[in-house]
């Protein structure tokens, strides 16, 4: 199965928070997306939020941006 991606490296928060919220309430259970992010709050609010509704969120860093991979429990 291919992991999806959301590129959300020209967006800023709050805009890249509501983006990454609205995509990953679509995921079916144990299904990931790697949401890529450069903007420092993002990178802040999106981990915080998805972990707080129960996604597992690793991340990496690739090149100038931070990838999220986001799992939902």
């Amino acid at each position: 199965m291919e992991i999806q991606s959301l590129d959300l490296r020209t967006e800023r928060c709050p805009m890249a928070l509501l983006l990454a919220k609205r995509t990953c309430a679509t995921l079916a259970k144990n299904q990931q997306i790697d949401i890529v992010v450069t903007d420092s709050g993002a990178l802040r609010d999106i981990p915080r939020y998805l972990i707080s509704k129960g996604f597992r969120v690793t991340q990496r860093t690739v090149q100038d941006a931070t990838v999220l991979t986001i799992t939902k429990l």
